[in-house]
């Protein structure tokens, strides 16, 4: 299955709040990806690498990688298809699901290797 994916120019982090904490007004006025879950356990937050300044809990340096959608939501294997060659690379993920599409963040210093990984596997690359 060959699927098209871009890589987003900015860098990112991954906060972990209280699962009561409110919304961080930086997060929230954040021009650029987010993404913000909230369960029982946690409130999980991906954003610009600056919007998490100060948040007592974050894992910075995070690149992402946008699956070019949309797709139906009984499309089935195109997650699977990027994570597997990822998996076999010893490539660590954070995958963010949308409507549309997929994300799929690595560490910056994974960024390189994991877009060729991806090329290899035969996914095509966008500029």
């Amino acid at each position: 299955m060959t699927q098209s994916f871009s890589v987003l120019p900015q860098s990112f982090a991954i906060a972990r709040l209280e699962p009561g904490a409110e919304l961080p007004s930086a997060v929230l006025a954040s021009p650029s990806f987010i993404s913000i879950t909230r369960t029982e356990d946690e409130l999980s937050i991906v954003c610009a690498g600056d919007a998490a300044v100060g948040l007592p809990r974050v894992d910075s340096g995070w690149r992402a990688m946008k699956v070019q959608g949309p797709f139906a939501f009984d499309q089935t294997g195109i997650l699977a298809s990027f994570l597997d060659p990822l998996a076999g690379a010893a490539i660590g993920i954070f995958a963010v699901s949308t409507f549309d599409t997929d994300y799929i963040l690595v560490k910056t210093l994974n960024l390189e290797n994991a877009v060729q990984v991806l090329k290899d596997a035969g996914h095509l690359l966008l500029d």
